[in-house]
């Protein structure tokens, strides 16, 4: 009955009706809400519309059925196989697609389908080396972007054999978190070759020169990714090199030469056959019976021998406390010495070897003076940094600093300064004086304040702790709300007359009572010649005339406070 009703329904309709028809259909089918004789007339509709002349239909189809794991395998398979804008679909996306299937498209696809199976998130080793053997360049880049997908090591291999010279693809295969070593090998040794020859094309070098830079350089790679692999790793390199004839006796030299020991065991246990305990325990003896047959064994030159031997000998020595030298000078060290060991050698026979040996001299060299730059760099970094932390009389003295702090107190404080009520004090002379060493970023960040005291000092009060600037900067107070260090006055008072007057008289009664109160309230009266001290709140309320008044006040002596407050209240009284 559906079958029959939607061909009737369809056979007139235009390619969108039709699109939208099938779309619906399939959703019906895939939600699963149908009965089974429904669900089997549903499907032969489905299957019926991969006729359907327009790709309107077909790629609705497509697209319901892209993401279902219960669509009709028939469907999806014929769909995969389908114009590449409707295949592209089911080819990224749809889980009823097996490793045979996506092979068989990826060997007789386009391009574009092999790009969409490429980005499946649970793509397989087998298919992945399919796309390695016959896929063009988009799509093994795709391929390799593809975090999710499974790809081996002959794969890997292949692809940088069939395009890694294109940079793309390159950086996507170094990008990845499961590259093996002999591809990172492959992929720096290819870049090697290509260097050479593009300096071979321009005209810098001959075609001898290249390969013995190419080879060199393809060496050092080899070298590097030795030292940041384990031990796991390092044996995978070691027998990569020596299927791809790359392990030679001119790169164990280096190895040695370039205190690469670990690599020139595991490389002559590969070629050996011995364990790489048995090997380690033989180059701690060069010149035993022992290591003169591992060398013969691994198939070595006869002609390194005696530079060998002697080079092994300074790390001997070197690693038994009787040698200085370590690093770079170490490795300068034992060159030195395989060059000594090679002049008994005939001038006809060593002169390559010596021409080898000169050149590891000058790399390490070379290794040796970047070191010593990069050290002296570093000091002189350090340097500076303790002439900026160093005393404030050092900041001072160096050019341009009294102006900066100059400049730094000109454009944020000064315009800001409160208005002060200057106080007569006989014979007393006030300086400032920094209790700590100031450093330059304090000084830049926040307020400068300083104590002030007489001539004849009392005994030092402590210091109110000052809060985090990072904490307290929200709540600070204003400019013209901050007040500096304590105020200490001589006493007694020896403030005039008139003085006292005006201080007096702009005294509310308010104030004079908080005054008079503080006074009571506090501790037994100290040796005549103690030093009384206002500390303000840390957000006082009053405003600072007033609290400018309060500080005064604290300085005039109590009975003449006393008898001024009984002629205010006399003189209110006669009113």
């Amino acid at each position: 009955m559906i079958l029959r009703q939607f061909l009737t329904l369809t056979q007139h309709a235009s390619a969108e009706r039709r699109a939208e028809a099938a779309g619906t259909l399939a959703q019906a089918y895939l939600d699963g809400s149908l009965g089974p004789d429904a669900a089997w007339e549903a499907k032969t509709a489905l299957l019926a519309l991969l006729d359907d002349p327009a790709l309107a239909v077909r790629r609705a189809l497509a697209e319901a059925c892209a993401d279902s794991a219960g669509a009709p395998r028939p469907l999806v398979v014929a769909l995969a196989s389908d114009h590449p804008e409707i295949a592209c679909f089911v080819l990224a996306r749809s889980p009823v697609l097996m490793d045979a299937d996506l092979v068989d498209c990826v060997a007789i696809g386009c391009e574009a389908a092999r790009a969409a199976v490429a980005a499946r998130p649970d793509l397989s080793k087998p298919v992945a080396a399919a796309l390695a053997e016959v896929a063009g360049l988009p799509s093994l880049t795709a391929l390799a972007k593809n975090p999710r997908a499974s790809i081996g090591t002959a794969a890997f291999l292949r692809m940088v054999e069939r395009h890694g010279e294109d940079a793309e693809l390159r950086r996507a295969l170094l990008a990845r978190h499961d590259l093996a070593i002999e591809v990172r090998h492959a992929v720096v040794a290819l870049l090697a070759e290509q260097l050479a020859r593009a300096g071979q094309d321009a005209g810098w070098m001959n075609s001898e020169r290249g390969a013995r830079v190419a080879r060199e350089a393809r060496d050092s790679a080899a070298l590097a990714l030795g030292d940041e692999s384990g031990e796991t790793g390092l044996a995978r390199l070691v027998a990569h090199l020596r299927v791809q004839e790359q392990l030679t006796a001119g790169l164990i030299l280096r190895a040695i030469l370039s205190l690469r020991l670990p690599f020139a065991e595991a490389a002559l246990s590969e070629l050996s056959g011995l364990s790489r305990a048995r090997v380690a325990g033989l180059m701690f003896e060069p010149h035993s019976a022992g290591f003169i047959a591992l060398h013969r064994r691994a198939g070595l030159p006869a002609l390194l021998l005696p530079g060998i031997q002697a080079a092994l000998t300074v790390w001997c020595e070197a690693a038994d406390g009787r040698g200085g030298p370590t690093g770079p000078r170490l490795a300068r060290s034992m060159i030195e010495a395989a060059l000594t060991a090679c002049e008994t050698l005939p001038v006809a026979e060593a002169r390559g070897l010596v021409a080898l040996l000169s050149r590891f001299e000058a790399e390490a060299a070379r290794d040796e003076a970047r070191l010593f730059a990069q050290a002296q760099i570093e000091a002189h970094a350090r340097d500076e940094a303790a002439h900026r932390l160093a005393a404030p009389e050092t900041l001072a003295a160096t050019d341009g600093w009294a102006e900066v702090l100059a400049d730094a107190w000109d454009d944020s404080e000064a315009s800001a300064l409160p208005e002060v009520i200057e106080l007569p004090a006989p014979e007393a002379v006030t300086e400032p004086v920094v209790s700590e060493p100031i450093s330059a970023e304090p000084i830049l960040a926040e307020p400068i304040s300083a104590e002030l005291r007489l001539s004849e000092p009392e005994p030092s009060l402590p210091e109110p702790a000052l809060p985090d600037t990072a904490t307290a900067w929200p709540l600070a107070p204003r400019p013209e709300e901050r007040l500096g260090a304590p105020v200490v006055a001589e006493a007694p008072s020896t403030l005039t007359a008139a003085a006292t007057e005006t201080l007096l008289a702009g005294l509310t009664e308010a104030l004079m009572e908080s005054v008079l109160s503080v006074r009571s309230s506090a501790a037994p009266k100290a040796a005549p010649q103690a030093v009384p001290e206002v500390r303000p709140e840390p957000k006082p309320a009053a405003r600072p005339r007033e609290i400018a008044l309060a500080v005064a006040a604290g300085m005039i002596p109590q009975d003449l406070v006393l008898s001024y407050r009984a002629d205010r209240r006399r003189e209110r009284l006669a009113a």
